[in-house]
């Protein structure tokens, strides 16, 4: 099949580190163009001349090329759903950077619009493809840790100073930790869970001199399981990034998918299918397995072990993003699913600001 042409709209981090390289690397998709009004990184990292990756200055000329069918929006937060909106309507299909939307409103405008012009539109909550949610997963499909009760999942960051002259420390309804990481840990916990029955935050803000949201905890409760979503911008010494307990164990993993360092280190993303992954998280990072083979008649005698971290690969979303426009794949990442995760961000925040706990519609 004919390759499909990609723009990236952005290069700031999210352009550069999560977008570019594994488009690049997805057979199928090719990397047409980059949006970058000003600088002159873009044309640094894609020579026009041995790349053929052409750096425009507008948006405007993204949406009247006809070589480009799919954008990726990976531009500051309150933009996302305006030029989202804009690519739709000039027929090409889009994945848009989290947050998908600045308000569960215009997440549902963006989908209806997307149905309505038979078009692609995909959150890109690439953390589905993180090996460590990925080891989670098979740890939960095999039963491993029994009836799960309690679960945590975290992104602890040290930034006890806002960095100036960024967009992303302006007060904003679509900027801060909130907007920022929410996304990612409430699409898993929805991806893994279904829809919560209560929730119950605290959003706030713990760093000095700080115009954003820095800091949350969001407590969802199912009819089986607790789990408890939290992230700061002041956390010197990380907590675990998963610790999940169940009738027959416990898991604990420490550390981050360790795709985005390698990336912002200088690492290149191979093209898929010249090997079978590109990043393997080393044995020191594994998490830690502590189980009860007979915990009802020997709950004292445990067994600890690690556990191999399954490989992160995003290069997954965009070969699904890819099969999807050709129409050979169902949409891993739905429009749908980008709504309901802002609904539930929506919903953190009116719970921390009345102080009570909140039952859960996501209709």
């Amino acid at each position: 099949m004919q390759d499909i042409g990609v723009a990236v709209i952005g290069f700031g981090l999210a352009g550069r580190v999560f977008h570019a390289p594994f488009v690049s690397a997805v057979p199928g998709l090719r990397l047409q163009a980059i949006v970058q009004r000003r600088g002159d990184e873009a044309a640094i990292a894609y020579p026009q001349q041995s790349t053929g990756v052409r750096v425009l200055r507008s948006v405007e000329e993204a949406i009247t090329d006809p070589q480009i069918q799919l954008v990726v929006v990976a531009t500051p937060n309150d933009t996302h759903a305006a030029l989202a909106r804009d690519m739709l309507r000039a027929g090409k299909h889009v994945v848009v950077d989290k947050p998908f939307a600045a308000s569960a409103g215009q997440a549902c405008e963006l989908a209806s619009l997307a149905q309505e012009c038979k078009l692609v539109l995909a959150p890109f909550h690439n953390r589905r493809w993180d090996g460590d949610f990925l080891t989670v997963k098979e740890l939960l499909a095999a039963g491993t840790l029994g009836r799960l009760v309690t679960f945590q999942s975290r992104f602890d960051r040290f930034r006890p100073s806002p960095r100036e002259g960024t967009w992303k420390e302006t007060a904003n309804p679509a900027n801060g930790i909130l907007f920022d990481l929410g996304p990612h840990l409430v699409d898993q916990a929805l991806a893994l869970f279904g829809t919560p029955q209560t929730i119950t935050a605290s959003v706030r803000q713990e760093r000095d001199q700080s115009s954003i949201e820095d800091a949350f905890d969001i407590v969802l409760t199912f009819s089986h399981l607790r789990a408890t979503l939290s992230a700061t911008m002041i956390a010197a010494e990380a907590a675990p990034r998963f610790l999940l307990h169940g009738t027959k164990g416990s898991y604990r993993k420490a550390g981050l998918d360790p795709q985005e360092p390698a990336l912002v280190g200088g690492a290149t993303v191979p093209r898929m299918g010249a090997e079978e992954e590109w990043l393997r998280e080393p044995q020191a990072m594994w998490g830690d397995l502590v189980i009860a083979p007979d915990p009802v008649t020997a709950p004292g005698k445990l067994e600890r072990s690690t556990v191999r971290t399954e490989p992160g690969d995003y290069r997954g979303f965009y070969a699904n993003v890819r099969d999807a426009i050709r129409g050979t794949d169902q949409l891993a990442v739905t429009a749908d699913d980008g709504r309901r995760a802002i609904r539930l961000l929506e919903m953190a925040r009116e719970s921390s600001r009345e102080g009570r706990t909140l039952q859960v519609d996501l209709s």
